[in-house]
């Protein structure tokens, strides 16, 4: 493996942000997925050439081709989000995975040298023979990349309109729910973890009579639970998306580009911390543990 097999993983990421920002258009206006794209203003198809991430959006100069419409700084934001999110996925898990099989193993080490290319060509022979531990790491891969998918739908989705869909956070459930079966977890650990997500929105929805959070945010707090699977990185999940939800809605107040009784969009807060916490929360948990 080389710079070559990280820019593809980082490549996938930007054709998987398209298709996401592509999702998002269509379930806002319920229309499925089978047809061509088109542009938003004038509902022109989009050739082939012109939906190429990022780039396309450069050649053309942020507009439409046919009705020279503005394009949505949203698509490259969203595919260059996605391409960075699946590599940073992929290293830290590897990380991980290699530093398993080879004491003090540093990820990536001096690819220049050959000691660093013997190194890292030896986690991958070791991990060669060990077909269970490859087949988990790619199982592992693959629900990290679905779980930070459905977290940019739930950010873009709640941003933009202030709703979480149940279109997609329940079958998001259902599939984290299998992914992490396969990998060993324990059924019955995700299913207090996911009730623990899901009651913590359930008592404030009940409490507020639904003033507070609305009934996509109980679904969501399941699917936290379901996708981070332990209930200290759930809290620790929790916690930053109110940390920062409240700094910056006193950030918007004091600027004047909000009032105290206006909406906050939880998701988009619960989403960004679901995904930190996917990455960082066993070395935060860990750290904190440590303190006692």
């Amino acid at each position: 493996m080389d710079l070559f097999f990280i820019f593809f993983i980082f490549f996938l990421g930007l054709l998987v942000g398209s298709f996401l920002n592509c999702l998002v258009w269509r379930l806002y206006k319920e229309e499925g997925m089978w047809n061509r794209s088109y542009c938003p203003a004038c509902r022109q198809p989009i050739a082939w050439h012109d939906n190429i991430p990022i780039l396309s959006f450069i050649l053309l100069g942020g507009k439409c081709r046919h009705c020279h419409g503005k394009i949505s700084w949203q698509y490259p934001i969203v595919e260059l989000v996605a391409g960075v999110l699946f590599v940073l996925s992929f290293y830290l898990n590897f990380k991980t995975f290699a530093s398993a099989l080879l004491p003090n193993f540093q990820f990536f080490p001096d690819l220049a040298s050959e000691a660093g290319r013997a190194i890292f060509n030896l986690a991958y022979r070791q991990a060669g023979f060990q077909l269970l531990f490859t087949f988990n790491f790619l199982l592992l891969i693959l629900k990290d990349w679905f779980i930070i998918a459905v977290m940019i739908v739930i950010f873009i989705y709640d941003l933009r309109w202030y709703l979480i869909l149940d279109k997609v956070t329940l079958p998001a459930c259902l599939a984290v729910f299998i992914f992490n079966l396969a990998l060993g977890v324990n059924w019955l650990s995700l299913v207090i973890t996911g009730a623990i997500g899901a009651s913590f929105f359930l008592i404030q929805f009940l409490v507020s009579r639904g003033r507070w959070i609305g009934g996509g945010d109980i679904r969501l707090g399941l699917l936290m639970g379901l996708a981070l699977g332990q209930a200290s990185h759930l809290i620790l999940a929790i916690l930053l998306a109110y940390f920062a939800g409240s700094v910056i809605g006193l950030g918007l107040i004091a600027f004047k580009k909000k009032k105290w009784k206006s909406e906050i969009p939880l998701g988009v807060f619960l989403s960004s911390a679901t995904i930190f916490t996917l990455f960082f929360g066993d070395r935060i948990v860990n750290w904190y543990l440590g303190l006692f």
